[in-house]
C-alpha cells in the first residue's frame, strides 16, 4: 500500500490540550489531552480518514509538504505518517491436526487468536 505524509497543526490550547487539525485534509481534526495522545490520535485520524476516502474511491488530496504554513500563536506543525493495514477480518479455511484442535477447545483458546499471536510473532523475526 502506498505511503502517506500529512502535515499536522497542533494547537496547545489554554487547558493544556491539543486540537490536531490537518490542512490538507477536510474534516480530519482530532483533540488530546497531551502532546503524546495527540500524536497517537493525530495518525489514527488520519488513517481513519484515508481508509474512508479509499474504500468509497474518494480523492486523496496531495500532501503539501514544502508549504510553509502560516500559524497562530500557541500552533506548531508536525508530520503524520499514515500506517494503513486493512484489518478487516478475512475467512480462512485451514486443517490442524485433530489433537490440536482438541486441545484449543480443551484450553478455552480462540483458534484465530492463536494464529493470530502466531503470525505477528513471525513477521516481527
Amino acid at each position: 500500500m502506498k505511503d502517506y505524509i500529512y502535515p499536522a497543526i497542533f494547537l496547545h490550547n489554554a487547558d493544556d490540550t491539543y486540537t490536531v487539525t490537518f490542512p490538507d485534509l477536510p474534516g480530519c481534526i482530532t483533540e488530546g489531552k497531551n502532546l503524546k495522545q495527540a500524536m497517537a490520535f493525530a495518525q489514527s485520524a488520519l488513517n481513519e480518514w484515508l481508509l474512508y476516502h479509499i474504500d468509497n474511491k474518494m480523492e486523496i488530496p496531495t500532501a503539501s509538504i514544502d508549504k510553509a504554513f502560516e500559524l497562530k500563536p500557541g500552533e506548531s506543525t508536525s508530520y503524520i505518517c499514515a500506517n494503513l493495514k486493512d484489518t478487516r477480518a478475512v475467512k480462512k479455511t485451514i486443517s490442524i491436526p485433530k489433537w490440536m484442535d482438541e486441545k484449543v477447545s480443551e484450553m478455552g483458546l480462540s483458534l484465530s487468536k492463536v494464529l493470530q499471536d502466531a503470525l505477528i510473532s513471525r513477521f516481527n523475526d
